[in-house]
């Protein structure tokens, strides 16, 4: 195996290009080995098998420095920078995370774990490089659907006009977590259609130069469009259409199911286990927000890019038609967007993980809450449970949230009060609402709860005692 030989990226140099694609193959066959029996992010790192080790070839890490967006997609960098054995060895899996960070190695430059942020981390390393008259070149990688994040365009923007060496390495997989939203994507696929000559393009618009590559996992391609930029003295995008889940046929084929995903079998792509087929309340407040549909018209349910979150599968999602509104990662649009829905009359549900909402807390304090629009939140996976990382930690919306005047936050305890109070929530005209989804595990008690939740700032005692 090369793989076993591969300790860092000066060892992905000395392969031939013949060699290098038996690595890609290889690094497949290691990233489905564990992720089928350990779980994580399945297409995204697939799908990025031959760029990052084009990336490693050409440049030098970690003199010029590799920022991953989301960083769910650095697995393959992690193979290539000293890392490989917790890809190989199973006793080793958990010895590092799902993300870049700098306490794993010198090749990982931020502890990254949402989206949207890399082109502006990558500004501020070349400002900084430019001001202590370096030369080191300064990679942002970005995936599509990451695009249709605010900070996003904040970053290219800025990097537009900074007239400096910036490589901005668009992964475009015409996905996001579930299918991308926006019309930014109308250029994307112009883009792709024209091989990249389209007249209009959205990143000269913004003063960067361009650069396409048909096949994103064509490794001498990507070779030769990295070679070029390389020691660029202005900003370029390198924009790389590849194919999400690549040399899996389940993840090829089922896009979305298999962005993230727990232990499956790795022959029929099968859940390793069903959790014993219980409820879930995603499933559940999706099926109860189409009902409330079909009683009025007026109920509208909101994602931010995660729609299973709410959900809202596929089938849902044509269930609810326009009734159902997908706005990309863009949390912070989604609170404005479901702030002005309430002040017109509609009934918002703005469905969104814990670790998610945080990122939109001016819009929660400003457009939504000071304007007291009455917007339903469900705020999912709050609490200790799930991912255990740094950057997903799900308790940071309670003193989030709980400090905006004007918001009323609700935290029931079981399955029958959290739908009385997301009912109430949906029928007031009072208040804006959150609702902290209670979980992981739905609980039914059996008994009769509150249908009006207006009497604020109370609390009901079920156990007391002295330990």
């Amino acid at each position: 195996m090369y793989l076993e030989n591969i300790n860092s990226p000066e060892d992905v140099k000395r392969l031939s290009i013949e060699n290098l694609n038996i690595l890609a193959n290889e690094i497949r066959h290691a990233l489905l080995t564990k992720l089928s029996a350990h779980g994580g992010h399945i297409g995204p790192n697939l799908g990025m098998v031959e760029a990052t080790i084009a990336l490693h070839y050409v440049f030098n890490s970690p003199v010029d420095k590799i920022v991953y967006d989301v960083s769910h997609q650095s697995y393959v960098h992690k193979m290539l920078t000293g890392r490989k054995d917790a890809f190989l060895h199973a006793e080793e899996y958990d010895e590092v995370t799902g993300y870049t960070t700098p306490r794993e190695s010198k090749h990982d430059f931020f502890t990254i774990g949402h989206t949207s942020t890399s082109v502006s981390l990558a500004c501020g390393l070349a400002k900084a490089r430019d001001l202590k008259g370096d030369r080191e070149n300064i990679i942002a990688v970005i995936g599509d659907g990451s695009l249709s994040g605010g900070e996003a365009y904040e970053g290219l923007s800025n990097a537009g006009e900074t007239g400096t060496n910036l490589i901005v390495v668009v992964n475009d997989n015409e996905m996001s977590i579930a299918e991308n939203h926006g019309g930014l994507y109308q250029n994307l696929k112009a883009l792709r259609d024209s091989d990249g000559q389209a007249p209009c393009n959205f990143f000269k618009s913004l003063g960067l130069d361009y650069v396409y590559v048909k096949d994103g996992n064509d490794i001498t391609a990507l070779i030769h469009a990295f070679t070029r930029v390389k020691d660029v003295s202005h900003p370029v995008v390198v924009h790389i259409h590849t194919l999400k889940g690549k040399g899996y046929t389940p993840a090829e084929t089922y896009k979305e199911r298999y962005h993230w995903g727990m232990p499956f079998n790795l022959e029929t792509g099968q859940p390793l286990s069903d959790g014993g087929n219980t409820e879930d309340y995603c499933n559940l407040t999706g099926k109860f927000l189409l009902e409330q549909m079909q009683k009025a018209p007026t109920v509208v349910a909101i994602s931010s890019g995660t729609p299973a979150v709410i959900g809202f599968n596929p089938e849902r999602r044509q269930q609810a038609g326009k009734q159902f509104v997908d706005v990309g990662i863009a949390e912070e649009h989604a609170v404005a967007l479901a702030s002005g829905i309430a002040a017109n009359g509609g009934r918002p549900v703005y469905g969104v993980y814990s670790t998610f909402i945080q990122r939109c807390y001016d819009q929660l304090s400003q457009d939504l809450c000071i304007n007291r629009n009455p917007a339903v939140i469900s705020v999912f996976l709050g609490g200790s449970a799930g991912m255990n990382d740094e950057t997903h930690l799900g308790f940071f919306d309670i003193p989030l949230i709980s400090n905006i005047p004007n918001i009323v936050y609700l935290a029931p305890t079981c399955k029958e009060e959290y739908f009385a109070m997301l009912e109430w929530g949906i029928k007031q005209t009072t208040h804006p609402v959150a609702v902290r989804v209670p979980g992981p595990v739905v609980i039914e008690r059996g008994e009769t709860f509150d249908t009006d939740y207006s009497e604020l700032n109370r609390y009901k005692i079920t156990c007391q005692g002295e330990r």
